[in-house]
């Protein structure tokens, strides 16, 4: 079985030896013995069968050995504190994991925003983002399988938050021939093939669909679909703005400016109120989404 030849105190004794530029120095910024330090280096030295320091004068200089070992040592001493400092978050109740579940059809700028403002404070706690579709969200608060749930429906009896609107808008490729209509009605889309950004369970919340659909679980696959031609689909505007504007797809002129839209709700699913690291996330969240909102044009 192995068996370490050093201690974490011994390396961080040779650190503060090579720091400070020599025994006297560092044993003054540890207040230990200058003979204390002496003596650890040198039982680290031997256990190694390495020579890390060599004393001129006063000065203690670093061998070239020293030098590779110093930098490696410096990581190690700092993963100690780094573990030990993690033990003191945990004691104090911040959450290690905070799971993250996201309906496929909605937007997740504001999510994104929300997240690099968290991930600076963090404090280790680690962050598990899925992608889920309508039924996949419901079976997860039912459960209390996440910790926060972005979704197009609020569930009954479950805390809720409404957060933002968002307008969705049909589009297809440019050379489909809903593309080449001056004006497109429902009755014109009916017997086109719609592309449906769900699991075939959902709904849609009363939206009419045409005919003839394929049931599509994520929106890279949608889009791909989409610019090759194959059928048209309704999905979030701020999504398909920059490829309405490269024209890489078109939005469909439809009678009467009609758009479609969906509320996005984050969902706590827990029964027990959110712990710290949680509640600092969800303010971030509501910030970003309420700068987000009143950033889109109206509709």
């Amino acid at each position: 079985m192995y068996r370490p030849k050093s201690t974490v105190e011994q390396w961080r004794i040779f650190q503060a030896v090579v720091d400070s530029g020599g025994y006297a120095q560092a044993a003054e910024t540890l207040s230990k013995s200058q003979s204390s330090l002496n003596h650890a280096v040198a039982k680290l030295q031997q256990g190694l069968g390495v020579a890390l320091l060599e004393v001129k004068g006063r000065k203690a200089y670093l061998t070239p050995e020293g030098e590779v070992f110093l930098r490696r040592s410096r990581k190690l001493t700092q993963d100690m504190k780094d573990l030990e400092l993690l033990a003191d978050v945990l004691a104090s109740g911040w959450e290690p994991i905070l799971r993250i579940v996201v309906e496929a059809s909605l937007p997740r700028q504001p999510l994104y925003h929300a997240l690099a403002d968290f991930a600076g404070r963090s404090r280790g706690c680690r962050i598990h983002l899925v992608e889920a579709q309508p039924t996949g969200c419901q079976a997860v608060v039912s459960k209390q399988a996440a910790d926060l749930v972005f979704a197009c429906r609020a569930f009954t009896g479950i805390t809720s938050l409404p957060l933002a609107t968002t307008v969705y808008v049909p589009v297809c490729a440019p050379e489909h021939p809903l593309a080449q209509l001056e004006e497109v009605t429902a009755h014109e889309l009916e017997p086109e093939l719609e592309l449906i950004l769900a699991d075939g369970n959902e709904q849609e919340e009363g939206w009419e669909r045409a005919e003839q659909r394929w049931i599509i679980n994520h929106l890279h696959d949608t889009l791909s679909l989409l610019r090759r031609g194959i059928g048209f689909a309704w999905l979030p505007l701020e999504v398909v703005a920059p490829l309405i504007d490269s024209g890489l797809l078109t939005q469909l002129p439809m009678a009467n400016q009609a758009l479609r839209k969906r509320f996005t709700h984050l969902i706590l699913p827990r029964a027990t109120p959110p712990g710290p690291a949680a509640s600092l996330l969800l303010t971030m969240i509501r910030h970003h989404y309420s700068d987000h909102e009143g950033s889109l044009p109206a509709s």
